[in-house]
């Protein structure tokens, strides 16, 4: 089987292609079409630059070039899933890294010495993309929990306080709310585990296949790859949920509600 490159030409018709968006935008008066030219902007500025960026560590595969990579990567993850969300509060920043970082790095070990053990650690040919998929499914789980777990908080704000009232611990007025966050954070996955293989195939599975890789050999990999973010993005929500569950309420027992506010 022969790898078939792209050439600029093929990539241009492919490009030609968001031109649909912008038609349905205008037709439908949806007022996307600045954004749709960002994000596709983005979207080639982002891929080339990592494309070079990637093929520099591959020539260079020295631990002090992989790691400092996968740091940036777990740091830009971090902001990216505080960024999101309708309400915010002092401190999201750092539980959105903390909760993302724990969670991918721990799956990511998993995954690196101890199914595929790979020998570096540091081989940017697995390091680099194993993290990076895990990091992409984590980063969603954790937005919507936080923006979940806000939410429910403030939605039943009339349910909490009475809870509390009635001589109820933090807990017993935040576990509803917690337990809808990390549903939402884990759902997205469990979708996609639910119908891969069937109605879609997975971006390194494709990948694989496309360089002539045996599809059984692929799918062995997409397994390990799907129940590493599985895991990845289920510890992720509930460390998220829990880091916000103790910002927004005391050690007495007192829901913080002041110190959630409208993200601007």
């Amino acid at each position: 089987m022969n790898y078939q490159n792209l050439t600029p030409l093929d990539l241009a018709i492919a490009a030609a292609l968001i031109l649909i968006n912008g038609a349905l935008s205008l037709l439908l008066k949806l007022g996307l079409g600045r954004q749709l030219l960002w994000a596709a902007v983005r979207t080639v500025v982002q891929l080339s630059a990592i494309g070079y960026l990637l093929g520099w560590v591959f020539d260079n595969a020295h631990w002090y070039v992989v790691l400092p990579l996968m740091c940036l990567m777990t740091l830009i993850a971090g902001v990216s899933a505080a960024g999101r969300g309708k309400r915010t509060y002092a401190g999201q920043w750092l539980d959105s890294i903390v909760s993302i970082w724990g969670s991918s790095w721990l799956m990511a070990a998993i995954g690196l010495f101890v199914i595929i053990r790979i020998r570096p650690w540091y081989e940017p040919q697995y390091a680099i993309p194993i993290l990076g998929m895990i990091l992409g499914n984590t980063l969603t789980a954790v937005a919507l929990g936080i923006e979940r777990m806000t939410q429910e908080l403030v939605a039943g704000r009339a349910t909490i306080d009475m809870i509390l009232a009635l001589g109820g611990s933090r807990w017993e007025a935040a576990q509803r709310a917690a337990r809808q966050a990390v549903r939402a954070g884990m759902m997205p996955t469990l979708n996609q585990m639910t119908v891969v293989g069937i109605v879609s195939l997975p971006g390194m599975m494709t990948g694989q296949v496309l360089a002539g890789e045996s599809p059984v050999d692929a799918v062995r990999y997409q397994i390990v790859i799907m129940f590493l973010i599985a895991a990845g993005s289920a510890l992720g929500t509930v460390c998220a949920v829990v880091l916000t569950f103790r910002r927004l309420f005391s050690a007495d027992h007192r829901f913080l509600s002041h110190r959630l506010s409208i993200r601007r």
